[in-house]
């Protein structure tokens, strides 16, 4: 098992909540992945956020770190390769680029978010929830 640590962007407009729908799983979830050897954890969110979305973003605010393998934070790939992911997940304000689907993405779309998709991976359904909750200090999951 690798742990491995991951990120996650928030990013609520106007138009709604983001959310991609993933090529890995065809499943909507929050843009994000993992932190490259050498990364930070702010600096992984902004880059992921540009592959998987064309977005140019900045954190503001540490949602949560969500570890917790009873939320799906554990993941058996179909090659059996398991990874228990800790992963911080970041409010995200946009300052450029333009919303395109990247390789990961199959497509991108605004949400009302007391509309989610039922497709939406429930280990974002938590942080999504966790977002709009604006409690004042991060959530550990």
């Amino acid at each position: 098992m690798l742990i491995r640590p991951g990120v996650s962007a928030v990013i609520l407009t106007s138009e709604g909540l983001l959310l991609q729908r993933r090529s890995d799983n065809h499943l909507w979830g929050l843009p994000g992945g993992g932190v490259e050897p050498g990364e930070t954890v702010s600096a992984a969110v902004v880059r992921e956020v540009r592959e998987e979305t064309g977005l140019e973003v900045t954190p503001i605010r540490l949602v949560g770190v969500y570890s917790d393998p009873a939320n799906g934070q554990v993941v058996t790939y179909p090659d059996g390769n398991v990874t228990h992911y800790v992963s911080a997940s970041f409010e995200c304000r946009i300052v450029g680029g333009a919303l395109a689907c990247g390789e990961e993405s199959l497509e991108l779309t605004w949400f009302d978010p007391d509309r989610l998709p039922p497709e939406l991976m429930p280990m974002h359904r938590i942080r999504v929830f966790d977002a709009l909750a604006r409690q004042p200090g991060a959530f550990v999951r």
